[in-house]
């Protein structure tokens, strides 16, 4: 008897069935039966079946003699299927990979619940995908299994029939079928939620909904969207011949009301000529079933009274009321912003005319994000060497809290902002300021870049569209002309830049400011910020930070986290990293791995790990400066270098061990090679390359050059004299055995 029974009822979707079937077949968990009901589908859906059920004898080919509709062809798959748990799949979604193997271990810790509810999300035909909007209500916290009326709100989870693992005796003993017509999932889901003893959730992505152009059944217009008010009799029905659900129909009443009131809003649904007759029955439906009890939120009172009295037209006019109203809010809205950008930019003129201010500097960094970066270290440079000038920082209002006491905080878009670029002598940034930006005579901009390049950056771009994007060139180089310094840390920045950016700025070969910290640091300095960031004692934390791919819509980690650390066992944590212009790397809580893609300092992240692991990132130049250990995954290299173009083969000339896969990322930390004889010769070798002026001296060098007018090149202290300070994990108090199996640690390569 397999674990699980997988059902997909077909109709119609040649195109997406392949997808479909192979997303559950290829999941890591294999104990189930694969139950594939061809409806009578007039395609070639019952030749895709037969032929998967050829392949793989876990598939089973049900062919029905006619179309019945997405709930007989369900029931037909229940009436064969042989495992413990029902599944539920449209033929038209897929399974995540690894779900099946989240749903079985969610189920085994608590207990064998009747019923576990997962999540999923919208996958849209562009590649953008949505996590479900009342993810909340599937947090694993609480006490487990649950009653529904433990836990009410998982009500307001999409109320459908693939988003939940159903014990197969429970649906059995219950007597739970789907009924034919639009929307059978109704008197499914509601008395399998009243009805289970036990209830649990699973905080995961599992399914991915697609959200089809066209081809919708809900979408499509016709008057199967009156057989919504013989399901909800259905469910009344169910509740009807069971006294202990009776509390559920205040709820249910509500619900149905608001049901009803969304369709007859949707313009897509309802035939030309049937609104009236759809309310007319709405209105029998709420007398039929009212039950007074459960509270009604003001925003739907009024649509639940104009139900309750059937009022076609006046429920159309309200309708057309209110889209007016909000025309004219939004037309209000744009010429009111309109209005203030151009009074903005008058005062900006003004401010222009006034006196140039000698001891005032502005700072930013990553477009409006909080005090970080180059800038972020040159801005308390600045107060500790030049204290007579005064500093800003431009942060978005949402960044304020990440700006320490000291530079005054400065929102952008505001008066404050303009005139801090218009009256501010030194301009400091790691990206350009807006556009608009009229460099004056006397003010001096610092550009100081935000990493060293590995992917072709600027001019470069120009032969990789995918990377360019909509990347205006001529504004690009606009904007390069208003430079006067460009900080570089290498020979190689220095050469790229002067190349990529051409133009008649002065270029300070000073090293990155943002890395004095790693040179000055402490060992209590580590130990606070592991502590800070909850990692356990005794523990190697990795920090995963890999960069942003320009060749992928949908930015989706290449490595499977979760997997990663079960490989290696919990002796090891990730710190997982994000890049900026993504969301986080998780979608749920993953014990032993610690999200910090929020974290405002990159590098005390990098102070508290052991090991980084990356692509293509320019984080790798930064954190040799620790002369830690960096393993490399370049799983899709080729992709990459010909989407974005890279100045060198990272995997020919690498900062530490090479992996091409996933297995490989595992295997080198299992064996020791991470932190090996032969990943130190190669860090070494990167090193002397890349970090000859990240002594931790780099801002004062700057300070003193630009503000202070101090010239010639100030001293350096050489690679073989610097002493960063080591890695927890380094420390011989807190050595960390390998997991039990692994190969022990060696020097060996």
């Amino acid at each position: 008897m397999p674990r699980f029974s997988v059902i997909v009822p077909v109709y119609k979707v040649q195109a997406y069935l392949h997808e479909c079937l192979e997303s559950v077949l290829s999941q890591s968990w294999t104990d189930l039966e694969l139950i594939a009901v061809d409806d009578r589908s007039p395609d070639a859906c019952g030749e895709i079946i037969d032929e998967f059920a050829v392949r793989d004898p876990r598939v089973r080919a049900v062919h029905l003699p006619r179309n019945g509709g997405l709930g007989r062809a369900r029931n037909a798959g229940m009436a064969v299927a042989a495992g413990d748990y029902l599944l539920f799949l449209d033929s038209d979604d897929t399974l995540a990979p690894g779900a099946l193997r989240a749903i079985a271990g969610r189920l085994k810790d608590t207990g064998e619940p009747d019923v576990l509810v997962y999540d999923h999300e919208l996958t849209f035909w562009d590649g953008r995908a949505e996590r479900n909007k009342f993810a909340a209500q599937l947090a694993e916290q609480g006490p487990v299994p649950f009653r529904l009326e433990d836990r009410p709100g998982l009500l307001r989870v999409l109320m459908v029939a693939w988003n939940k693992a159903c014990r197969r005796e429970f649906v059995q003993r219950t007597g739970l079928t789907f009924p034919p017509g639009f929307y059978e999932d109704t008197p499914w889901t509601y008395p399998l939620l009243m009805a289970a003893d036990s209830i649990a959730t699973l905080d995961r992505v599992c399914v991915r909904y697609r959200q089809r152009r066209r081809g919708n059944i809900l979408s499509t217009t016709g008057r199967g969207h009156f057989d919504v008010f013989e399901q909800y009799d259905r469910v009344f029905a169910f509740v009807e011949q069971r006294p202990e659900l009776a509390r559920w129909r205040p709820v249910l009443f509500r619900r149905m009301i608001d049901h009803f009131s969304t369709i007859f809003t949707k313009g897509d649904r309802l035939p030309r000529g049937t609104h009236a007759e759809f309310l007319h029955t709405a209105r029998a439906h709420y007398r039929r079933h009212r039950a007074p009890g459960s509270p009604v939120p003001l925003r739907s009172r009024l649509r639940h009274t104009l139900v309750h009295l059937g009022l076609h037209r006046t429920y159309r006019a309200l309708q057309a009321a209110m889209t007016l109203r909000r025309r004219t809010l939004k037309t209000g809205v744009k010429l009111a912003r309109s209005l203030r950008a151009a009074l903005l930019q008058a005062h900006y003129r003004v401010q222009l005319r006034l006196p140039l201010r000698a001891d005032r500097a502005v700072f930013g960094a990553y477009w409006g994000r909080g005090h970080s970066c180059n800038p972020g270290a040159l801005e308390t440079a600045f107060r500790a060497l030049a204290p007579q000038v005064r500093t800003a920082w431009i942060a978005r209002p949402e960044h304020r809290q990440a700006i320490p006491p000291g530079p005054m905080h400065v929102a952008p878009g505001t008066a404050a902002y303009w005139t801090a670029l218009a009256r501010s002598k030194y301009l400091v940034n790691n990206v350009n300021f807006d556009r608009r930006l009229v460099k004056r005579r006397g003010q001096v901009f610092v550009q100081t870049q935000h990493g060293t390049p590995l992917k072709h950056m600027g001019l470069d771009l120009v032969e990789h569209p995918a990377a360019a994007r909509d990347t205006d060139f001529d504004e690009l180089l606009r904007g390069v002309d208003k430079w006067d310094y460009v900080l570089s840390a290498n020979r190689h920045t220095t050469l790229t830049w002067e190349r990529v950016y051409p133009g008649g700025y002065e270029t300070l070969e000073y090293g990155y400011p943002r890395n004095d910290v790693l040179q000055r640091a402490t060992v209590a300095d580590v130990a606070r910020l592991r502590e800070s960031l909850g990692i356990p004692r005794d523990t190697v934390a990795i920090l995963y930070a890999p960069t942003h791919r320009d060749y992928r819509r949908t930015q989706r980690p290449l490595l499977d986290l979760e997997h990663v650390l079960r490989r290696l066992g919990p002796r090891f944590v990730i710190l997982a990293r994000a890049h900026y212009w993504q969301s986080p790397l998780l979608t749920r809580p993953v014990p032993g791995v610690i999200d910090v893609s929020g974290h405002p300092c990159v590098e005390s992240l990098c102070l508290a790990s052991d090991a980084l692991v990356t692509d293509y990132s320019s984080i790798m130049f930064d954190y040799a400066n620790l002369d830690r250990p960096i393993v490399v995954h370049t799983a899709d290299w080729d992709a990459y270098e010909a989407a974005r173009g890279t100045y060198f083969d990272v995997r020919a000339f690498p900062p530490g061990a090479v992996a091409r896969s996933e297995d490989e990322l595992i295997d080198i930390f299992t064996t020791g090679h991470w932190r090996g004889s032969r990943s130190a010769q190669l860090r070494a070798a990167f090193r002397e390359r890349f970090c000859p002026y990240d002594d931790g001296c780099a801002a004062e060098r700057v300070v003193r050059h630009v503000v202070l007018g101090e010239r010639g090149r100030p001293p350096v202290v050489p690679l073989a004299d610097r002493r960063p300070v080591p890695s927890a994990a380094a420390h011989p108090a807190s050595a960390v055995p390998q997991p039990s199996g692994a190969l022990p640690v060696t020097d060996g390569s």
